[in-house]
């Protein structure tokens, strides 16, 4: 008897468990039960469906053609370098940029079988159906970066160009010194720190970490204060609100309203072919409102046989 009883409870307890650990499913755009279509969108060729927007120069018209990819939080609506600039410096550049919903994010389709070479191909086929030629370059923020990395991996004969700005890393790459790892790991929140063991250790468990209550999920994800740096602190109360969409408090790292410095840096990842480029050191920039005190900026180019300083 008794062990009937346990037998019953166990198999509840794995059911609950199961059922506690599978996110809910997708409330799919233009579907009966989702919400309305209002972006612009392509059809991918396995069905599924991909919003975008686009910036700047018309495309025939532009000398580069750049998709950006978006973070953690972010949207087709959260693109940082031509909303930033000026018409002029646009046009000069020849700048056509294009940012587009991650698969799952805005209104664009899930994909349950997502990889960073299906990501890699999504991009790939959204150059291809808007007609940006054999070439083009990326610029992946924040999160945004995995998929830069996914593109150099597995399409980089049609990549020009690529640029990590500000991006998240993987504490266990093993092309990082250790010690260098270790210490910024242990720099973070101690429930950052926990957030991640999760999600590379046992990533099955990423959904239920982040909504069950009996112990303190990701910072970044609740926008914690904490997170910030006392340079950073300083200038919050600065930082604008978006107004295109729902999401309310801008990354830091977005706001980069210095034109002179988006456009010294664009120009130098744009005019250096056939290079890498690499610069990780902090930059300060001020004016009477604000400070930008850190820029983080990878950019790969053409070959990158050769490597040489920002």
């Amino acid at each position: 008897m008794h062990k009937e009883i346990a037998s019953v409870l166990l198999i509840g307890l794995v059911a609950w468990t199961y059922q506690a650990i599978q996110p809910p499913p997708p409330r799919i755009c233009g579907s009966p039960d989702g919400p309305p279509v209002t972006a612009t969108r392509i059809k991918l060729r396995d069905g599924r469906h991909l919003a975008y927007k686009e910036h700047g120069l018309p495309i025939e018209m532009a000398k580069h053609k750049i998709i950006f990819i978006h973070g953690f939080s972010g949207c087709r609506h959260d693109e940082v370098i031509v909303t930033h600039l000026s018409p002029d410096v646009v046009e000069e550049l020849g700048i056509y940029m294009v940012s587009f919903d991650r698969p799952g994010y805005g209104e664009s389709d899930p994909d349950p079988r997502r990889t960073p070479k299906s990501l890699a191909l999504d991009i790939e086929e959204l150059a291809d159906q808007l007609g940006l030629g054999s070439k083009f370059y990326i610029i992946g923020y924040s999160m945004g970066g995995q998929c830069v990395w996914g593109c150099l991996k597995h399409i980089p004969h049609r990549i020009a160009g690529a640029t990590l700005l500000a991006p998240v890393i993987n504490y266990w790459w093993p092309g990082f010194p250790a010690n260098l790892s270790t210490q910024a790991y242990y720099q973070q929140l101690r429930q950052d720190q926990w957030a991640l063991r999760v999600s590379h250790y046992i990533p099955f468990l990423v959904y239920w970490w982040n909504t069950q209550k009996l112990f303190p999920a990701s910072a970044v994800a609740a926008r914690r204060p904490e997170i910030f740096s006392p340079q950073d602190v300083q200038i919050l109360p600065k930082v604008a609100y978006r107004q295109n969409h729902r999401v309310v408090e801008r990354n830091l790292n977005m706001m980069i309203k210095a034109n002179l410095l988006t456009y010294q840096v664009l120009y130098k990842i744009l005019t250096n072919n056939g290079s890498l480029v690499s610069r990780t050191d902090a930059i300060m920039i001020s004016d009477d409102k604000f400070r930008i005190y850190h820029w983080v900026l990878f950019s790969y180019a053409g070959t990158g046989k050769s490597t040489r300083s920002v």
